[in-house]
């Protein structure tokens, strides 16, 4: 499951310090080890889905990486979002759906536990990774033309 307070526990443990503040320009920041989540977002899904990727940061950023217009930023900041879509959805994430029987993004966002903006990003980051498709076990994730799964049997 991945709830805001499991991440909350899972920052705790990587000796991470996270507070809600009110943030006006961004939903989330981190320094060092010191993540801030806006305050004001309305649902833990959100909060998880933005402490994943504050988390990615830690795990894979180098600096001050807010020029956006800095092509190492940019890259860095790709990185940091791929943390977190593999930690919170990955492509077991998108089977398990499947498996499921979850028929449309809303159903697949709410058993993944993310919100639907973070998963679409996340099929449009995996698309942009993967090209048409990539191989998971007995399963065929295809990303071009639509998301689909399909077992090998």
């Amino acid at each position: 499951m991945n709830s805001y307070e499991a991440l909350l526990n899972e920052a705790y443990k990587e000796g991470l310090t996270v507070k809600e503040k009110d943030l006006i320009a961004s939903d989330g920041r981190i320094k060092g080890t010191r993540i801030a989540i806006r305050k004001n977002l309305k649902t833990n899904l959100q909060k998880s889905c933005v402490l994943a990727e504050e988390m990615g940061h830690h795990y894979t950023s180098v600096g001050n990486i807010l020029d956006m217009s800095d092509t190492r930023n940019r890259k860095q900041e790709r990185q940091a979002r791929l943390w977190a879509y593999n930690r919170l959805i990955g492509l077991r994430g998108i089977i398990k759906a499947y498996q499921s029987g979850c028929q449309d993004s809303h159903n697949m966002a709410d058993l993944l536990g993310v919100t639907e903006e973070f998963l679409q990003e996340c099929i449009d980051c995996y698309r942009e990774k993967y090209g048409v498709c990539t191989q998971l076990d007995n399963y065929t994730i295809f990303f071009i033309p639509n998301l689909a799964v399909l077992e090998k049997v």
